[in-house]
Parts: structure tokens; C-alpha cells; sequence
């Protein structure tokens, strides 16, 4: 079995900052800490630059992407509707510590961010991410759409539920205040906006994405 590949992880806000070797270094600098910005390099030299740069220009850098769809099936996609907002999810561990963010699908503009969460899994925050563009797009009377790249929370905003496995502990009481937060908002209001599928394969990651793959 190889090796998994070194990573270099840079803290710019943290119980401490800078550049760290390990994992678990970087999670005692982030846990606890609201507001922790951080990412991963592959390498120290990479890292150490980011450091001095802003967090905001690392965070949804990812790789180029390559599309493996054919020109025929990338015309029947089409392109993405900028008339939007995008929202996603990271989770460093499932479950881990979990944050999820919303963008403005054309520009990258951040428009929130919430997190970082003790103890949270991937599938959550984007749930969680999804209903909180609900209300941002219903509290701003906007007629934009909604862009995700996860089936399974546009299944759970639908059947108006967080149906996830992970178990409530004394760890993510935050979190789970959030979710039953979410889960009645579901409940107790309508909304007009479209959700849709963001699709990967066409357009790459979605905007919103962390870059921490």
C-alpha cells in the first residue's frame, strides 16, 4: 500500500498560527477556535508562502479541471446559470470539524460562512449550507437559483429532514442547535427558489468548494 502524501497545513487564524507538519497539530490550533481559517499544502515551501499571503485567496483554489464528458454531452449540459449562488461544505474527518460557506456563483463573492464545527460530517454542512441559501435568497427577495453539488441534502431539504447517522454528542451540541434550527425553518416557511444539481463533471468544483481535496 503507498504512503499517503505529505501535507503542510497553514493556519492564518488559530490558537496559533503558522505553518504546521501534521494533522493533528493543525486541529489543536483550529478546535474551539470560531472563525479558524486553515488549509493544506503538499508541500512546506507552498505553505510557508501562503502564510504571508490572505487566507481568501487560497480557499476554493483547486486543481484544473479536465472534463472526461464529450463536446456533445457538455452541450446538452450547457453552462452554469451565474444568475446564483453556490454553497458547499468541508469536513476535515467524517465526522470532523465541519464548516460550510455560500459564494456568488460568477465572482466567488463570499456571502456567509459558518463554522468551523466540532464533530461534524460532510453531508450535514451541506445540508445545512442548502438551507441557509434558502433563506438568505428568501430574506434578500432574490430570484436567484441555487446551486449544490450533493443529491443527498437536496433529499433532505425536500423531505424537510436532517436524516443523518451521526450521533448528538456533548461535542457538536452547537451543531445540532443549528441543524433543529434548519429542520424548522424547512418546516414553517415556503420558498419559490430552484435548487439544482451543480454538475462536476461539466464545470468542475463547484464555486463554493474549500480546495482542501
Amino acid at each position: 500500500m503507498a504512503k499517503p502524501k505529505k501535507k503542510y497545513y497553514t493556519v492564518w487564524k488559530g490558537h496559533r498560527t503558522g505553518v504546521f507538519e501534521t494533522w493533528d497539530d493543525c486541529k489543536s490550533q483550529i478546535t474551539n477556535f470560531e472563525g479558524a481559517q486553515y488549509k493544506s499544502f503538499p508541500t512546506f515551501e507552498l505553505a510557508k508562502t501562503a502564510l504571508k499571503g490572505n487566507y481568501k485567496d487560497y480557499i476554493g483554489k483547486s486543481k484544473k479541471f479536465s472534463s472526461a464528458l464529450s463536446e456533445t454531452r457538455l452541450k446538452l449540459i450547457g453552462q452554469p446559470n451565474y444568475n446564483s449562488i453556490a454553497v458547499d461544505a468541508a469536513s476535515s474527518g467524517n465526522p470532523g470539524i465541519m464548516e460550510y460557506r455560500g459564494v456568488d456563483t460568477q465572482s466567488k463573492k463570499e456571502l456567509f460562512r459558518k463554522g468551523p464545527y466540532q464533530h461534524g460530517t460532510n453531508n450535514v454542512g451541506e445540508f445545512l449550507a442548502l438551507v441557509h441559501g434558502l433563506a438568505f435568497l428568501k430574506q434578500n427577495n432574490s430570484d436567484r437559483i441555487l446551486y449544490t453539488d450533493s443529491r443527498t441534502a437536496m433529499s433532505w431539504v425536500k423531505k424537510k429532514q436532517c436524516n443523518t447517522k451521526l450521533q448528538r454528542t456533548a461535542a457538536n451540541t452547537a451543531l445540532f442547535t443549528l441543524v433543529d434550527r434548519a429542520v424548522l425553518w424547512l418546516t414553517n416557511n415556503t420558498y419559490t427558489t430552484t435548487i439544482v444539481k451543480w454538475e462536476t463533471k461539466a464545470w468542475g468544483e463547484i464555486p463554493a468548494d474549500f480546495g482542501r481535496k
